[in-house]
């Protein structure tokens, strides 16, 4: 299935039906009155988050969604039916905005989660509701109010725990690979993967996270060289992001640090949210260094990278090391959980007091 991340949509509720004008005629009833009914309410449209999604294709070749109107009006004191609704299915993660303004409108971030994108129209009155003592013959009735109409932007950014940040064949999909059961493409060309690939970690029992691996970053991305720059939003609602450094390419002229340092520039760049978040550096294909140089080598390149924060050295290929970083992931991941799902602080002068219902 084809990875699609922005789609555009027209949709448009349903118009309420019009109100009827209709007196009651029945044989020996002569003063029977008005009995013209109100008119259906016109069909909502709603979103409702799909776990089972995970791009946005359908609404790239589906931009127009329309709800039913809202049956008019009948004798018989009979209201008119009330117009289909329409639920359009959308990956979680998904932002809904104005195409017009770029205002955010909603997010769909809990699976199963159901929203009103647009409201259907009510229905019009019909005469009897003008029936009074001084009015006892109304003919008036109102037309049904438009159902609303809105052109949105749909933007996607997957849910992950942890993003890989990396250069084009630093060993990302092989790290997912090794870790969870995703099945990313690899081979020893760079830019294979073309889309986001996400993989979910299993710890322990109820014990995993999820990860994203995006398409590498190369020099000049954030001014639209290269494919990773296209997805780089992906990686904005994770809680950690993995700098993973091929630390033995192949082309022995390329400067490892050089790399590393244009990936951290093209991320400040891009957004400083992003930039701010928690970054690990991760050391790959150890397997290929002599097993005597690999603690000189590493030392020798956190200290030009002049890097301060966890590193861990792994190999991907042979998963040499990626256990432990593994755990070490799930702990930070699960301190941040904790943290955002902690209860609020609770005055002390009313701790003992119950709730008041």
């Amino acid at each position: 299935m084809k990875f699609v991340d922005e789609a555009f949509i027209d949709v448009a509720a349903g118009d309420g039906g019009n109100g009827c004008v209709s007196f009651r005629h029945e044989k020996y009833k002569e003063f029977g009155g008005p009995d013209g009914g109100d008119g259906g309410r016109g069909g909502h449209v709603f979103a409702v988050a799909d776990p089972n999604l995970n791009t946005l294709v359908d609404f790239r070749y589906s931009r127009r969604h329309e709800a039913k109107r809202g049956e008019h009006g009948k004798g018989s004191d009979m209201f008119g039916a009330a117009g289909s609704d329409i639920t359009l299915k959308m990956p979680v993660g998904t932002i809904i905005s104005d195409a017009d303004t770029g205002e955010v409108l909603f997010e769909l971030l809990t699976p199963g989660e159901v929203i009103t994108i647009a409201k259907g129209g009510d229905g019009g009155f019909g005469n009897m509701r003008f029936k009074s003592a001084i009015n006892r013959a109304p003919r008036q009735k109102t037309p049904g109010w438009p159902g609303e109409r809105r052109n949105l932007k749909l933007e996607l950014k997957v849910l992950a725990d942890v993003g890989l940040l990396g250069m084009p064949n630093a060993g990302k999909s092989t790290f997912i690979a090794a870790v969870s059961n995703a099945r990313p493409k690899i081979a020893d060309y760079p830019f294979t993967t073309l889309h986001p690939n996400l993989g979910v970690v299993r710890v322990g029992p109820e014990q995993s996270f999820v990860v994203a691996d995006i398409p590498g970053l190369i020099e000049g991305a954030s001014e639209g060289a290269g494919l990773g720059h296209q997805f780089l939003r992906h990686l904005q609602r994770t809680r950690l992001l993995l700098h993973v450094v091929d630390l033995a390419p192949f082309d022995e002229v390329v400067d490892p640090v050089a790399q590393a340092k244009a990936i951290v520039g093209e991320l400040k760049k891009y957004d400083a949210g992003l930039y701010e978040k928690p970054r690990w550096l991760v050391l790959n294909k150890l397997d290929m260094v002599p097993s005597e140089e690999r603690a000189a080598r590493v030392k020798d390149f956190v200290k030009r990278f002049k890097w301060k924060g966890p590193v861990f050295e792994i190999s991907a290929l042979t998963r040499e090391g990626c256990e432990p970083l593994v755990q070490s992931i799930f702990q930070h991941v699960h301190a941040q959980q904790l943290a955002q799902n902690a209860p609020a602080e609770v005055d002390p002068r009313f701790a003992g007091e119950p709730p008041r219902g």
